[in-house]
């Protein structure tokens, strides 16, 4: 029987409310099917947000989770209000944007998210990709550490595109045709990794070197002060 995310969710969220009941505040989706982009292989990533956040209620969360179907697949983040709040904003900016409400609203962060925190969030995940993709062509050679970095790559491509237009925009066939050259060119070639993952083999060093060649550019034009 195929698999239904809407049916899974609301499953989902009716033992959220019989568990946390005026307690719970929020509760979404992230990844691929927050952006309707999941395959048969995609993890289910979900968001739940409390008052507050005991260690008590991370084990009768994970009791609950443990009684629905597709249990192996679930994921996520579960936080409470003030944590949320007070989290590193560059964060922030991209769990905001790439979260999909199904319970409740997450709006109450949209004040702590400025310019800033977007050119830091570019320059952090900039600096993250050129450290482990030089690490990777030295010391790894990994194919699948690559085809990771193209996937987290995505979210920076993201956040250069809202800098630039004040868009966001989740879908990643919807925002290729947009960009420009340099990142069309890392978000497509992310794309094609996981429609061809053999080419991160057969194609290694051309690909970390786009890669750290792009990530370079980019920390040097968001340097921070």
């Amino acid at each position: 029987m195929d698999f239904d995310i809407n049916t899974w969710m609301k499953g989902f969220l009716g033992g959220l409310k019989v568990l946390f009941g005026p307690r719970l505040l929020f509760a979404g989706l992230q990844g691929s099917y927050g952006r309707d982009e999941a395959t048969a292989g995609s993890d289910i990533d979900v968001v739940v947000i409390l008052d507050q956040v005991t260690p008590g209620d991370l084990k009768a969360y994970g009791a609950m989770l443990d009684t629905l179907p597709q249990r192996e697949k679930v994921c996520g983040f579960i936080s409470g209000r003030q944590e949320l709040l007070n989290w590193e904003r560059s964060d922030l900016f991209q769990f905001y944007h790439d979260t999909t409400p199904v319970f409740g609203s997450i709006d109450f962060l949209l004040p702590q998210i400025n310019q800033e925190d977007i050119h830091r969030a570019i320059s952090i995940g900039a600096c993250n990709i050129y450290h482990l993709c030089g690490h990777n062509l030295v010391h790894e050679k990994d194919a699948e550490i690559l085809k990771n970095l193209y996937k987290s790559a995505a979210f920076t491509v993201q956040a250069v595109y809202y800098d630039q237009t004040g868009a966001y925009i989740k879908q990643k066939a919807e925002l290729i045709p947009l960009l420009q050259p340099r990142e069309r060119e890392i978000l497509q070639t992310g794309i094609t990794l996981k429609q061809q993952p053999n080419m991160a083999r057969t194609e290694f060093e051309r690909l970390s070197g786009l890669l750290l060649n792009w990530a370079a550019g980019l920390i040097i034009a968001y340097k921070t002060e």
